[in-house]
């Protein structure tokens, strides 16, 4: 029931640990001797290597962690200038009506996106996210099935989700390794999100009829204040979830996500997090190709350009976590000589290959920048007439 849902900044405070206890370093070599929770994952974020995982395939309630979904589809939204920051969205009674973790918007009442966002983000507010949903796709079931596709999209194989704040609903279910795909697909898609999560308290304002009214705001996961390095992002607790969180943390170029489902308490979550986020820092290496290529255009035979540039489709980045000296990394490149026509643009043309110690470690493409069309007659009588000019 709604009422179940018991995430909220009061009893969160009151099971806080403190920041010593929480910045302890995690021993590499019993990590999962110390993770208490039921269900955790640990993941890289640039390259979405799982350096950790127990139980990470169990389908469990995931109840406010939800909300990443939620949220990623309002900032999809904003990408495809659907809605914008500044747009005014209306409250309905339905989304009013919600309980559980709350900031008591009222039916008739508009606050702006950017103001939901922080509503969603930092108090974990159910009502924000089904006035959200609506203002988007017109209803939360319209909402709800966008969710369940974009999740699909992930490759969230083990995700259904019911509705779009994570209240308790038979069915509504997601695994430790899908939380951490739809929080990697946030961070890294839209790092905005660093702007809302890592706010630790701010004020909003109700107008209605009855007035103006400040509310206070209360980040629901306290490692934002007691862990040096967090980012973010999501708190959820309910009477069937019991204490989840995905927690996010950057220390020089390593960004990490930790999740943790069903721990006995709001305690237990935060100190499982930790210590894999310690122990991720601990234990990787991000090694990120820098080293400009030197790429030759590529003949084109029967075009209408004879030659096109090309380049690699992305930048490389490996997690190493042996120990392993990155600076023995070599590289491969393998181009096609020509291609005939019709090329399309982002089409692959060659292949650069990672070895460290003669091992292959990973690869990208090498793409064709812009599509070129086949040689017609009167492309060639066009060449030849300037030719004869010349």
């Amino acid at each position: 029931t709604k009422d179940q849902n018991t995430e909220n900044s009061k009893i969160e405070d009151n099971n806080t640990e403190n920041e010593e206890e929480l910045n302890k370093g995690a021993k590499k070599e019993d990590t999962s001797m110390q993770i208490g929770a039921p269900s955790a994952l640990l993941m890289e974020a640039s390259t979405g290597t799982v350096l950790f995982e127990q139980d990470a395939d169990t389908k469990r309630p995931p109840a406010s962690v939800t909300k990443i979904m939620t949220m990623l589809l309002i900032f999809d939204a904003v990408e495809s200038k659907k809605i914008s920051l500044e747009d005014k969205v209306p409250v309905s009674e339905f989304a009013a009506s919600m309980g559980g973790s709350q900031v008591f918007l009222e039916t008739g009442e508009t606050q702006t996106v950017d103001t939901m966002l922080k509503c969603i983000s930092i108090a974990s507010a159910n009502d924000a996210c089904v006035a959200m949903a609506e203002h988007i796709w017109g209803s939360e079931e319209e909402f709800v099935a966008k969710m369940n596709a974009r999740a699909k999209e992930l490759g969230m194989e083990h995700t259904n989700f019911l509705n779009c704040n994570g209240l308790d609903a038979d069915g509504h279910v997601t695994t430790a390794r899908d939380i951490a795909l739809m929080s990697r697909e946030l961070i890294t898609r839209y790092p905005k999100i660093h702007d809302y999560s890592t706010i630790w308290m701010e004020n909003i304002t109700h107008t209605t009829k009855k007035g103006t009214t400040e509310f206070g705001l209360a980040n629901t996961n306290k490692l934002i204040r007691q862990y040096q390095y967090a980012t973010g992002l999501k708190t959820g607790s309910t009477s069937k979830a019991k204490f989840c969180l995905s927690a996010t943390a950057k220390k020089d170029d390593l960004e990490l996500i930790a999740v943790i489902m069903a721990a006995p308490d709001p305690k237990a979550r935060f100190k499982d997090a930790t210590t894999l986020l310690n122990y991720g820092f601990g234990k990787c290496t991000k090694y990120k190709d820098t080293t400009p290529f030197e790429l030759e255009p590529l003949k084109i035979r029967g075009g209408i350009e004879k030659e096109m540039p090309v380049a690699v489709e992305t930048e490389f980045q490996y997690i190493d976590t042996t120990g392993a000296n990155l600076s023995g990394i070599k590289r491969k490149i393998e181009i096609d000589q020509e291609k005939q026509a019709p090329v399309k643009k982002g089409e692959k043309v060659g292949t650069v290959t990672y070895l460290l110690n003669g091992k292959k470690i990973g690869e990208i493409s090498i793409q064709i920048q812009k599509s070129v069309g086949k040689m017609q007659f009167k492309h060639a009588f066009a060449e030849i007439f300037q030719n004869f000019l010349l």
